[in-house]
């Protein structure tokens, strides 16, 4: 069976957590897009680890790591992501890279510094870790994938001629040094001896799996509202976020994703520049900063504090509809126990006319949200284990949500750790 762990909104939900806990009954688990622009965070018995291009299912002795072809692969990183959790005393994964995934090159990092340096404030919030110029080099099919590293005389043409092209946008626009064939050739070729014992026919792979009836689970990146065509363009990423290019990422039937398990959090908070409508500031974002996640809601791969808001209803409903929604999986709630009252947003205020709907962006620029307010329950619901044993307006606030967004919430997570976690039938 496949299943698939997305994010409903614009990232940061608490899916590593979800998959990490997921991972114990899952045989093979796939990274399926994305790079190492974003993170996930994951307690479990080890410690706390924050991953960037590992599946969060690595820290099991039985899982096969999978880094898909839909991934932008920086190969330096994944393998210093490796000796991070064997260097504290994780075992060596399982790891299998496909054949098809295109690398992150050492410029597309210079070119997105570039860009942002060139832009100023009207940059884009990029992380700098190459992945818009990557996706850019990909679709105009001058990208690199890791098969290619295994012809080198057809290796070394290729990149001269991807650098004429490279080094007039450094010396005209960016007033940057030029590149040089030689340096990049060594450069791969130390890239090639880091990930040859690794690399893989995964498709082939997955689909003599599939024919096992193995446990497949597929793991995505960032959230719904961060998809560049569903999202919030242009201050989005450069891959889908949707649970359905989970099998053009991983290189499987469509028809075999049986379940998709959206990630929500039970508030709001995000990363890096775009539309919010829920966005709160001042000493109110800076207490549910303080609390949140698991030590603070500060970004897993930057650390910049994230911008914070309350539930969005319409975001949410959306992002879950856009996903394909079978399961949602309710994080953080614990964090909610200090609140006296618990704002949700339930529609957007667009020039007098409400609407429940999410807008595109030019809408929600003028979105102004409308709120209910809920009464809060003024305790700390950790370690609870049964749905029945959490207060009453605990309860309330999920099937509040649950009601809004038209998807059954069937996980609550009240704790950071793998065992932290309420599984509920929904009405």
């Amino acid at each position: 069976m496949v299943r698939a762990v997305v994010g409903a909104n614009w990232g940061d939900e608490g899916k590593g957590k979800i998959t990490d806990m997921l991972g114990q009954e899952s045989d093979i688990i796939v990274r399926f897009q994305g790079g190492a622009n974003a993170g996930h965070t994951i307690v479990n018995d080890y410690g706390k680890f924050a991953l960037h291009t590992l599946p969060s299912g690595v820290f099991y002795s039985h899982t096969t790591s999978i880094i898909g072809n839909g991934v932008a692969l920086n190969i330096p990183l994944l393998f210093k992501e490796i000796k991070s959790i064997t260097d504290r005393n994780v075992p060596m994964p399982k790891i299998l890279v496909s054949d098809r995934a295109q690398m992150v090159m050492p410029y597309h990092i210079l070119f997105d510094e570039y860009e942002e340096e060139r832009l100023a404030g009207k940059s884009f919030g990029s992380t700098k870790s190459g992945i818009a110029p990557f996706y850019s080099d990909k679709y105009a099919k001058i990208g690199f994938q890791v098969s290619e590293l295994f012809d080198e005389e057809a290796l070394k043409e290729k990149i001269e001629r991807v650098i004429v092209q490279k080094n007039v946008l450094l010396e005209n626009l960016y007033h940057k040094p030029l590149l040089k064939v030689d340096d990049i050739f060594n450069t791969l070729m130390e890239y090639k001896e880091m990930v040859a014992p690794y690399v893989c026919d995964v498709s082939a792979y997955l689909y003599e799996a599939i024919k096992e009836g193995k446990n497949i689970l597929l793991e995505g990146q960032l959230g719904s509202l961060k998809d560049p065509d569903h999202g919030i363009y242009p201050m989005v990423t450069s891959s889908s976020t949707l649970a359905a290019y989970g099998a053009i990422g991983a290189g499987i039937p469509p028809y075999e994703i049986k379940q998709i398990i959206t990630v929500c959090k039970a508030y709001s908070s995000a990363v890096g520049a775009g539309e919010f409508v829920s966005e709160i500031f001042g000493d109110e974002a800076d207490e549910l900063r303080r609390r949140g996640g698991d030590g603070g809601e500060f970004g897993a791969t930057t650390g910049r504090p994230r911008r914070m808001g309350w539930f969005d209803c319409v975001a949410s409903k959306y992002g879950c509809r856009i996903q394909g929604t079978t399961d949602v999986a309710f994080t953080v709630l614990d964090v909610l126990g200090y609140l006296d009252e618990i704002p949700v947003c339930v529609g957007y205020d667009i020039n007098g006319e409400v609407t429940t709907d999410f807008p595109t962006t030019s809408k929600l620029k003028k979105a102004k949200p409308v709120y209910e307010t809920l009464p809060g329950w003024k305790t700390d619901i950790r370690g609870i284990k049964k749905y029945e044993d959490l207060p009453e307006n605990c309860r309330k606030y999920i099937e509040f949500v649950e009601e809004h967004i038209g998807f059954p919430i069937t996980m609550i997570s009240n704790g950071p750790g793998r065992n932290d976690i309420i599984y509920r039938n929904a009405k």
